[in-house]
């Protein structure tokens, strides 16, 4: 007996309406919450509808692809949204205008600074940039005298190890922002946020380092998917 097999471009496509109800975007939103989303479907739910040829979560799988994060849609022209198959004008709008949402909210949110009084709050104030990262990235928060947040730096991107993270850099950035405590994070991709024998030589450097320079590092959060742990917490931190 021969089989035939279509090309690629030849074989159906699945589109949302296949998708078993449950599973659909706007209904796991509905069930879920936002935060249980994938940034494809968040995407894919202000699209609303995809194309003849393909579902609108293909679509926004296209449009993610299109950039090296999400993030950078916030600096996206309308020109470069539109370049991307499947993506007219109102489509284009509609991803615009909800990135400006998004940017409106963050400086309402910088107006008076994060208060960092819990590994909660450290979390919470990450876990939406870093929950979904497909590479590690070391991230220190500096803190003023009041625990409030200074500024956010991304020091290092790629896997962690005692030997790349120098407190030097780190420190350096907390004198010349006058910080008087740090609390330092970094996620693990793989979603499970357990610490390695690594992340916990890091984070004994980094609390040597601040004991010299007067500099308290106050916690390291490790940020899995949607979930996190506290060193601190965790008695890693002594």
């Amino acid at each position: 007996m021969v089989i035939l097999t279509l090309p690629i471009d030849l074989q159906p496509k699945m589109m949302i309406r296949d998708v078993h109800i449950a599973d659909r975007p706007r209904e796991r939103l509905i069930n879920q919450g936002a935060s249980s989303l994938s940034n494809q479907e968040l995407i894919a739910i202000l699209l609303r509808t995809g194309t003849k040829e393909e579902s609108v979560l293909v679509l926004a799988n296209r449009i993610l692809s299109s950039f090296d994060k999400i993030q950078d849609l916030k600096d996206a022209t309308i020109e470069e949204l539109m370049s991307v198959k499947g993506v007219g004008k109102a489509k284009a709008v509609q991803l615009l205008a909800a990135a400006e949402i998004g940017k409106r909210l963050y400086r309402k949110h910088s107006d008076g600074r994060y208060t960092i009084r819990s590994p909660e709050d450290a979390a919470s104030y990450l876990m939406t940039d870093m929950s979904s990262l497909s590479q590690e990235h070391f991230v220190v928060l500096f803190l003023n005298v009041k625990n409030e947040v200074l500024h956010k730096q991304t020091i290092f991107i790629g896997s962690l190890n005692s030997s790349i993270v120098h407190p030097r850099e780190i420190f350096r950035e907390a004198v010349k922002r006058s910080a008087a405590s740090i609390v330092v994070a970094h996620n693990h991709p793989s979603g499970n946020p357990s610490p390695s024998p690594e992340d916990i030589e890091v984070t004994k450097r980094l609390i040597e380092a601040g004991l010299v320079m007067g500099i308290e590092t106050l916690d390291h959060i490790i940020i899995g998917d949607h979930k996190f742990i506290s060193l601190k917490e965790k008695g890693y931190m002594g």
